[in-house]
């Protein structure tokens, strides 16, 4: 009786961060977006591989323009940013955009349809679309969005365009991590001074008043006028710079070169006063706190010897036994003394 010889089943070869970050040094899209899905796995093993390529790429990053784009939904973000993609493409630039789409909190899904509202810019060679779920993260951001974009700028893109959903608290987020702001207005949606959050305009370094095509070019016009007058009760901005107010049509691609104008002068009126380097350095600092305490807070949820503690103090502020701030007081000194006690 012959014996059959044993078939061998062929088994994925396990992750190595090093030749996934050759990959990405080499251009292959696949090794790109195969670490973009590491840095925003949840699970232990894909963290640590993440963790390592994030530290391989940080040497590699900060050549590119970080652009962040606001606005409610229905302005014409996706149209803006594939107008815009493809103007910068002409001018041999290379584009990423991240766009960051709200997850459902009773689902945890989300649309993820950016690449088919961004048909011509999806398909070109030297633009890259990574639509992100917030995946429930407080304002609206991505939780990896800040390494998604070391990655990109490792891989070799000269602007990088994250998109918020526009939901009123991912603007703070974003303008964190980004260098120029802009927001996307409409002429048509009311009051447009007093529908805007003073914050969030204080924050935008152009503000641009979209579908100003047809009947809509006075409306627009009457609009940007408005904003311009209420820009001078605002204060000067840290970067010296004059927030500027457009009009436009990103559908049409009409004044999409005005706009490429007036963030070039942005980014060479802040690379000559020194801001540009000195908020890159700020917003490092910045990341560094919050993911202090993102691990902190990973840490405590994940490790068994706090968990039981963890739910304890939960349930009292849930019975109105204890209050909030107090619970996570009494959380942080059990975890130091636990953490104190444990042998090393």
């Amino acid at each position: 009786m012959a014996i059959k010889p044993k078939i061998s089943i062929n088994k994925r070869p396990p992750l190595d961060a090093k030749i996934l970050f050759k990959g990405i040094q080499d251009g292959k899209r696949e090794a790109l977006s195969k670490a973009l899905t590491l840095v925003e796995s949840t699970k232990l093993e894909h963290r640590k591989i993440a963790k390592e390529l994030v530290q391989l790429a940080t040497p590699h990053s900060g050549s590119s323009i970080r652009i962040g784009i606001t606005g409610v939904p229905g302005v014409g973000k996706s149209t803006f940013i594939e107008s815009f993609g493809l103007f910068a493409i002409q001018k041999q630039k290379k584009v990423c955009v991240l766009a960051i789409d709200p997850s459902s909190e009773i689902s945890k899904g989300s649309l993820l349809g950016d690449k088919t509202r961004m048909e011509q810019l999806s398909v070109h060679s030297d633009a890259y679309i990574r639509p992100s779920p917030t995946s429930g993260t407080l304002g609206g951001v991505a939780r990896a969005t800040r390494e998604s974009i070391l990655l990109c700028e490792a891989f070799g893109f000269d602007y990088l365009l994250i998109e918020t959903v526009g939901v009123g608290q991912s603007e703070t987020k974003v303008h964190s991590m980004t260098d120029i702001f802009l927001m996307l207005l409409l002429s048509n949606a009311g009051d447009e001074i007093q529908g805007i959050k003073r914050g969030i305009m204080e924050m935008a370094d152009i503000l641009v008043v979209n579908k100003a095509d047809g009947e809509n070019k006075r409306n627009a016009k009457i609009a940007a006028n408005q904003l311009q007058q209420a820009l001078h009760y605002f204060p000067l901005a840290k970067s010296g710079w004059t927030p500027a107010v457009e009009t436009m049509s990103a559908l049409n691609q009409e004044k999409i070169d005005v706009i490429w104008s007036k963030i070039q002068q942005f980014i060479d009126h802040t690379k000559q006063n020194n801001y540009f380097e000195n908020n890159r350095k700020s917003q490092a600092v910045n990341w560094f706190k919050q993911s202090l305490t993102d691990q902190l807070v990973e840490r405590i949820e994940k490790d068994s010897r706090f968990t039981e503690e963890l739910r304890k103090l939960e349930l009292s502020v849930e019975s109105g036994n204890t209050d909030p701030f107090i619970a996570a007081d009494k959380m942080i000194d059990f975890y130091f003394k636990y953490s104190s006690e444990a042998p090393a």
